[in-house]
């Protein structure tokens, strides 16, 4: 009997490794080709793709049409599934991968019917751009075709690979908009409702100016303490609902002049806070086009250099967060038409998705009251391919002439050239209306001028100072913003904390820049950490006070200080702000959209909190930390070692296959690496956001120039591009911009 037992486990054994032999081959058939030669009847000269120990692709061409071929081709082999995701996000097409698990989200996408209007302002776009999208698109699709197997994602779902499109880049750029500006629509929509349930007086208290203003010319908004709107009696034994605050999609940027640094040329530093998953959201690329050499990341789905340099210039952005965006507050005879959306679904079912369209754009109720959305992704001049011609710019007032028509998402463009100039200049669709509104407009107060591009853009180039910065926070001066508005500006701190390290030294070099995108002192939480020792000395514990009072004033790992600090001030803000969290969600809004903005209503609250009914300040502060202490304990357990900032914190870039099915962890996520950094400082760092890449250049010392991305070029796990870069990431190496030497190379000549 033992012996049938020892046969049936050895077959057993024999049996799954067969299996897993069996499907490691598979996958690796799934590999893309590397090396070799082939044709194309697409291009007009040869094309040479190689690619370094990261797996850096390097695109050798004649022309610039023939490199959008070979960084299509690129992108198709090692990206190809992230590009099908991002153009089905924006156009509303994921059920028809995953089924009705997509539906909602397909939804909310298809109110903004951007699969159309991709096709309208790809047939309007010049016939160069035309050109471009076209080579791109070939050498994607040729890229498939060249397979002997179908990507490992599609043998997993078992979905179809469907041809890219010339237009689908486009989708993939407004991809880019969903995720950097909707947040302005569900921040203008919540203020509007807190001056509908409210008042105007609470919706201004709310959104009080920042304390922490850094303007590129110094100008403040005036701050002035506003009277306390009256609310109802608060109730210190209720529930106190958790308010998410929204992520802060954005980034930091900054550029010194030549005067301030080692070498004598002017240097910038950039990197783009965004969502961090497997794979990552940019792909490493240089562009070698006849006298043109340009480094630095890519989009997978675009032909262009996002962020990087052509040792001419060398570039980066953080999103803007000007208004570009309004809701229309409808009348009841407002002319209303029908659109009718069908949502294929997984299986070969279909839904059939109904919403009204006004004359200012979709509508949506909230309240019983009719709103119409007005968002520059709306209209034609959102997107084209400008962005590409920076690729070919050799100075900082050319650069400005091309950002002035770019159509993207708008950015605070920082760039610095080889002669020695700086410059900030926003760069993207802004609409050109004068009356930009944190609430819903009357129709009649509608501008005809949403319908074009604003041609007048704010700059400062070269300032006296030899600095420039900007972290999401406002950088235009006073009379601008009245102009430009507010789109859901960062509170400041980490903007402001940029700047004064940028005036507290006089020589940079790149490990200096390296050293400020990783400064991690936790400026900002200074006074909630008073505030907390004072509470718990009121309260009279021990423990608790004896690790906030040695929290290091820093997001450091081996810090539980800095976790209780941090866990405070967010329990201090649900509780104050409970009664309005609730009362919002009656309508299925939050204040996560402008939590970050309660910081100075919060404390005039904290000097004032019988006004809300909070009889004892004392009592408030005690309950507020109990409730964070009741959140640590139900994330992280009983064990105060597992509060260390670097446990609650830790970084965790997964895989969405891995997030549904977590078995596959180990195999397609990232390694957890402890926490570094947090909100409200450079080193922006949360579980999965954080520092998308970190670039830093001088043009003409580009040898010395630093791009850092959180992970491999390639999507398939089996590939020896999946993780490379990763570790030198995590653990903050400077990582050169520009690629090593080649160790694959793959040619494509000319078919005639």
């Amino acid at each position: 009997m033992l012996k049938w037992g020892k046969r049936i486990l050895m077959t057993a054994i024999i049996g799954l490794l067969l299996v897993t032999a069996l499907v490691y081959g598979l996958l690796s058939l799934s590999l893309p080709t590397l090396d070799g030669r082939g044709s194309s009847d697409a291009i007009e000269s040869t094309v040479t793709i190689k690619r370094d120990a990261l797996g850096q692709a390097i695109i050798d061409a004649q022309s610039m049409n023939d490199a959008a071929y070979g960084l299509g081709f690129a992108h198709g082999q090692d990206r190809f599934f992230q590009m099908d995701l991002l153009r089905r996000n924006s156009a509303g097409e994921l059920s028809e991968l995953f089924g009705e698990a997509a539906l909602e989200l397909d939804k909310k996408m298809r109110f903004h019917q951007l699969r159309q209007r991709s096709e309208r302002i790809f047939a309007q776009l010049p016939k160069s751009q035309q050109t471009l999208l076209s080579s791109y698109s070939r050498g994607v699709n040729e890229a498939l075709q060249a397979q002997s197997l179908k990507g490992f994602e599609y043998l997993l779902t078992g979905a179809e690979v469907t041809p890219w499109q010339p237009e689908d880049s486009l989708l993939v750029i407004y991809s880019m908009y969903l995720d950097l500006q909707a947040g302005t629509f569900d921040r203008d929509m919540v203020l509007e409702q807190i001056e509908q349930l409210y008042s105007a007086q609470m919706r201004e208290f709310l959104t009080q100016p920042s304390p922490y203003q850094s303007a590129l010319d110094g100008s403040e908004i005036n701050l002035k303490e506003l009277a306390i709107p009256m609310l109802s009696a608060a109730n210190l034994t209720a529930s106190v609902p958790e308010i998410i605050a929204s992520r802060e999609v954005g980034s930091n940027n900054w550029a010194v002049s030549g005067e301030l640094t080692s070498s004598g040329q002017p240097m910038v530093a950039d990197d783009m806070h965004l969502g961090l998953a497997v794979p990552i959201i940019w792909y490493r690329a240089q562009l070698n086009i006849a006298d043109i050499q340009v480094t630095g990341v890519s989009l997978p789905g675009a032909p262009a250099i996002v962020v990087g340099s052509n040792d001419n210039i060398a570039w980066g952005f953080t999103n803007a967060y000007v208004d570009t965006s309004d809701w229309v507050r409808l009348n009841a005879d407002a002319k209303l038409e029908t659109v009718q959306e069908t949502i294929a679904i997984a299986g070969g079912k279909t839904y059939e998705y109904r919403f009204l369209m006004s004359d200012y754009g979709p509508v949506q109720k909230v309240s019983g009251q009719r709103y119409a959305l007005s968002w520059v992704g709306h209209y034609d001049y959102a997107v084209n391919l400008d962005l590409a011609e920076l690729a070919t710019a050799s100075s900082v007032t050319q650069a400005f002439q091309i950002a002035d028509d770019a159509g993207m998402p708008v950015q605070n463009l920082m760039v610095v050239d080889k002669q020695g100039q700086i410059g900030w200049q926003p760069m993207g669709a802004i609409a050109a209306r004068t009356n930009p509104s944190d609430i819903a407009l009357a129709a009649e107060e509608f501008q005809s001028d949403w319908s074009h591009n604003e041609p007048q853009r704010p700059r400062v180039m070269n300032p006296n100072s030899g600095r420039l910065w900007s972290a999401n926070a406002r950088v235009i001066s006073t009379q601008e913003h009245a102009r430009l508005g507010d789109g859901g500006y960062a509170l400041g701190p980490r903007q402001q904390q940029i700047r004064d390290r940028l005036f507290a030294q006089n020589t940079f070099d790149e490990q200096a820049f390296l050293a400020l995108q990783l400064d991690n002192e936790a400026r900002f939480l200074s006074k909630w950490q008073a505030l907390l020792v004072a509470t718990l000395k009121e309260q009279g514990s021990t423990q608790n006070l004896a690790l906030v009072e040695q929290w290091q004033g820093c997001a450091c790992a081996d810090s539980i200080g800095y976790t209780l600090v941090r866990y405070f001030r967010s329990a201090v803000m649900d509780t104050l702000f409970a009664d309005i969290e609730a009362r919002l969600a009656e309508h299925e809004l939050s204040l996560g959209p402008i939590k970050r903005n309660l910081e100075p209503a919060t404390w005039q609250l904290l000097d004032n909190p019988s006004v809300w009914g909070f009889a004892d300040k004392q009592q408030l502060l005690s309950k507020s930390f109990n409730l964070a202490l009741a959140r640590l304990r139900s994330k992280f357990g009983e064990d105060t070692a597992n509060w260390r900032w670097g446990n609650v914190n830790a970084m965790e870039l997964k895989h969405p296959f891995a997030k549904q099915i977590p078995q596959l962890g180990s195999w397609l996520n990232m390694p957890k690496v402890e926490a570094f950094g947090d909100s409200f400082m450079p080193a922006v760092q949360r579980t999965d956001f954080g520092a998308s890449q970190r670039f830093i250049a001088q043009p003409g010392r580009l040898e010395q120039a630093i791009m850092a991305i959180p992970g491999g070029q390639s999507a398939h796990p089996l590939s020896a591009f999946y993780r490379a870069g990763y570790e030198q990431y995590a653990t903050h190496q400077a990582t050169p911009l520009l690629p090593g030497a080649p160790e694959h190379r793959l040619e494509i000549r000319p078919a005639r």
